[in-house]
């Protein structure tokens, strides 16, 4: 029979003392992971038998799968045979730019990095965030769309890949092409801030105050994740919020537009593509 071993709390080593936080503790954002995207993708590989093979050089993250069943339904778009994820579908398909690929359901900065890691050890070469957004500054009635440009670190994941900072910051030259691309495009796209955190339902009147008296335009709950992660890893990052509700202030609200907002979303990841392609080479890693 199995025995169950109680440790006593007197056995436990910790060199923290009671109050500190590890999260902000950490000093070794240098040095190298044990875990690596590559080891989890060879496993999975192997239980899957799957034969290893490079994904589309653009994929797109899409939190609420409005996009995913867009481009199923109108594009064609087919179903990975070599996405080796555990926890995830990816789909595919050719737009005018890229070939494309997208993963659905990637809620939340820690599953955001987990796939995005993922997806760059399988060849990814830049990878563009779709997600819904709260408006926290009043920019007109929802739906629109903001470029971010940095991102408010009020969640665990970007810690763990850079030192304390308040935000996280896209890579200027990425954003530069993100804008170019998207000034082509009629869809209405504010470029700014917005507040990343992992507690949608603790956004409290105090703190969305002070949130917009620091300028933030929107919250959501990956950016801040992705783009310390695009930092950290030297690795090619865009994230675009889908400010589609008033935090279900209003009666009506999350209302995201046509196609629950899937044909605009597609029309920036078409746009931010073919500025990509077109300018990939002079793009430094």
């Amino acid at each position: 029979m199995n025995k169950i071993e109680r440790i006593a709390d007197n056995d436990l080593c910790s060199p923290h003392d009671i109050g500190d936080t590890p999260l902000l503790a950490r000093r070794d954002y240098d040095a190298p992971s044990v875990f690596l995207p590559e080891s989890l993708l060879r496993e999975a590989r192997r239980q899957k038998g799957l034969i290893e093979n490079a994904v589309p050089p653009v994929c797109v993250l899409d939190p609420d799968g409005d996009l995913v069943d867009h481009v199923r339904a109108d594009y064609g778009a087919a179903r990975s045979a070599h996405w080796a994820c555990y926890h995830t579908q990816m789909w595919e398909w050719q737009n005018a730019a890229a070939r494309c690929g997208i993963v659905g359901a990637v809620v939340g900065g820690p599953f955001a990095v987990l796939v995005a890691e993922q997806l760059f050890a399988s060849g990814c070469e830049l990878l563009i965030s779709i997600t819904s957004a709260g408006q926290i500054a009043d920019l007109g009635p929802p739906p629109y769309y903001i470029l971010i440009d940095r991102a408010l670190r009020d969640e665990g994941t970007s810690h763990h890949y850079l030192a304390p900072s308040a935000y996280a910051h896209a890579d200027p030259a990425l954003m530069a092409l993100a804008q170019a691309a998207l000034g082509e495009v009629r869809t209405k796209v504010y470029i700014g801030p917005t507040w990343t955190t992992d507690a949608p339902f603790r956004e409290t009147e105090s703190t969305i105050a002070a949130r917009r008296a620091e300028g933030i335009l929107a919250v959501e709950m990956e950016s801040a994740a992705l783009y310390a992660f695009a930092a950290a890893r030297r690795r090619r990052v865009i994230c675009v919020a889908h400010v589609s509700n008033q935090l279900g202030q209003v009666e009506g609200d999350f209302e995201k537009g046509e196609a629950n907002g899937a044909r605009g979303s597609a029309a920036l990841v078409q746009a931010i593509a073919e500025g990509f392609v077109a300018r990939r080479q002079t793009l430094q890693k």
